[in-house]
């Protein structure tokens, strides 16, 4: 005989029937109401080996890692698989973005299945390694029309940061940067084909050459030339980034580096993503972190807290520019006028005739900085390079050397100073804009 009276039934019945609804609704305790569940604006289906090169496998992990918080933070999906049989027509037609994380098909069939996605309208997003092949006549569609890089060239040593520029900011996914951001670190790649020659092909950022030489190992550096980093095919939905290989201890096997610990850098992922999943469309067009052209900031060290300030408040030419407790007078704020190539003169409030000048159009490390009326000289101007916090470095358009604080001093009154750039915090700035 039943302990359960027909009324009590009937309720478990309906609390089942929620139960089983709860794949699709969610219960809000603060509003006290069932809400609909968003369903995902998109899918995202990753390939990797994850086999081979010790610092493949930690970028592997890693992404494998931060693409789901990623996902989950913007609304889409992400699934990654090292099958890659999984490229057929059926299983792509579930997912809206393929990404290839640490290699590239090798079947007839999954090359075939891909090309017909991407030829669809299917969107793609590559990796470092992805492009690399000894042949690129093994599949050339691939790397030749598809790609256009062709067959590798060459690489850097080891591992770093770069300065990056971003030659097309009107595009979807490069619409929040600026013109110019540190990445993270990565070895970097370089291939038979010129980019620039590829009417198909829209660069969306390349080596600054302010990064030269670019690797730590004489025998595996760039000094000099055009790499591109970041680009599109016109003709499909898709992006490649150089970049994806972490700095690793090979004796350890312990990553040393992050490929998400440029700020800036996630940013061209994060929208680079949705742009390829049709979540959006039209970029913001007031990049954060952007530089006004026309506002007055205070600039700030990262090391000592103090501010970039004239000294005794000084406009002649030869005064001293130094570091000295912020105080938001004229002295300690400055304008970023551009003038061409990313560079800007940085002129100073009390006289914005006069800008920040390396003595003596010097080109030697601690050579100081000072007042002095511009005259359009390469020591008169300065890029501001975005860090991954908010922060900015400035290199020397004649130098390329960086604006630093000497032994990076917590002291009021030392005098500027530009030496070669290091990552360090006695080079590294913000900017807070002034009314």
């Amino acid at each position: 005989m039943s302990s359960v009276a027909p009324g009590g039934k009937r309720k478990i019945v309906q609390f089942l029937a929620l139960l089983l609804a709860g794949s699709f609704v969610v219960l809000s305790p603060a509003l006290g109401r069932v809400e609909a569940q968003a369903a995902p604006a998109f899918k995202v289906l990753a390939f990797y080996n994850g086999t081979w090169d010790a610092a493949h496998i930690n970028w592997v992990k890693e992404a494998n890692t931060r693409f789901p918080q990623i996902a989950a933070q913007n609304n889409f999906t992400y699934t990654s698989t090292t099958n890659w049989n999984m490229l057929n027509a059926n299983d792509l037609a579930q997912y809206q973005v393929v990404m290839f994380l640490d290699d590239a098909p090798t079947g007839a069939a999954q090359r075939s299945a891909f090309q017909n996605y991407v030829a669809n309208g299917g969107g793609y997003f590559g990796f470092h390694v992805s492009a690399y092949t000894d042949n690129a006549n093994n599949w050339p569609w691939f790397n030749n029309t598809f790609l256009g890089s062709g067959t590798f060239r060459s690489n850097t040593w080891g591992p770093t940061t770069a300065v990056l520029k971003v030659e097309d900011r009107t595009h979807p996914s490069t619409g929040r940067l600026p013109a110019t951001f540190t990445s993270a670190v990565s070895e970097w790649y370089s291939w038979n084909n010129d980019l620039r020659n590829n009417s198909n092909i829209k660069i969306l950022a390349s080596v600054d050459p302010s990064s030269f030489p670019l690797g730590s190992d004489p025998n595996q550096q760039w000094r000099s030339g055009y790499y591109p980093i970041m680009w599109t095919n016109k003709n499909y939905r898709m992006l490649y980034a150089n970049f994806g290989h972490n700095a690793m201890n090979y004796e350890t096997n312990q990553g040393l580096s992050s490929t998400f610990d440029s700020e800036v850098q996630n940013r061209f992922i994060v929208d680079g993503l949705l742009w390829l999943g049709g979540a959006t469309s039209t970029p913001p067009t007031d990049p954060p972190g952007e530089i006004s052209p026309t506002a007055w900031y205070s600039v700030a060290n990262r090391g000592s807290s103090k501010c970039v300030d004239a000294r005794s408040a000084g406009t002649a030419n030869g005064t001293a520019i130094q570091q000295y407790t912020c105080n938001s007078t004229l002295a300690q704020q400055y304008q970023f006028a551009p003038t061409s190539g990313g560079f800007v003169r940085v002129n100073n409030r009390g006289n914005a005739a006069q800008v920040i000048d390396v003595s003596n159009t010097s080109t030697a490390d601690n050579a100081a900085l000072h007042l002095w009326a511009y005259g359009g000289g390469n020591n008169q101007q300065w890029q501001p390079v975005a860090e991954s916090d908010g922060y900015f470095h400035f290199t020397s358009r004649l130098s390329g050397k960086c604006l630093t604080v000497p032994g990076g001093s917590g002291a009021d009154s030392v005098q500027l100073v530009q030496s070669t750039c290091n990552g360090s915090a006695a080079q590294s700035f913000r900017l807070t804009q002034q009314s």
